[in-house]
């Protein structure tokens, strides 16, 4: 499921730098994602790198928009066609 921005949100704009698909941005008040860009990282790390980094918690799963790996990795296809992701790329849902 992609992530989405909490209002505890302190714009501090640490998860921006962070995000491996630009998803991220400035809002007219806080930050947020874009959910057809979040790929909860798959692909590029076994964590998302925005909630990692932010001093606040506010990077949280958004119930709204929940997804497989399979459909994330689609998802990353399309948004990074030129990211090999045959065989052993990073996710979280891998142990």
């Amino acid at each position: 499921m992609a992530l989405k921005i909490t209002d505890d949100c302190i714009s501090c704009g640490a998860c921006e730098a962070e995000c491996p698909n630009s998803a991220i941005t400035q809002g007219d008040e806080i930050f947020v994602i874009d959910p057809e860009k979040c790929t909860e990282c798959v692909g590029f790390f076994d964590e998302e790198q925005c909630t990692s980094v932010c001093p606040s918690d506010a990077c949280v799963a958004d119930p709204d928009h929940q997804e497989t790996e399979q459909e994330l990795v689609t998802k990353g296809k399309r948004l990074n066609p030129d990211k090999d992701y045959s065989g052993h790329y990073p996710s979280k849902f891998k142990s």
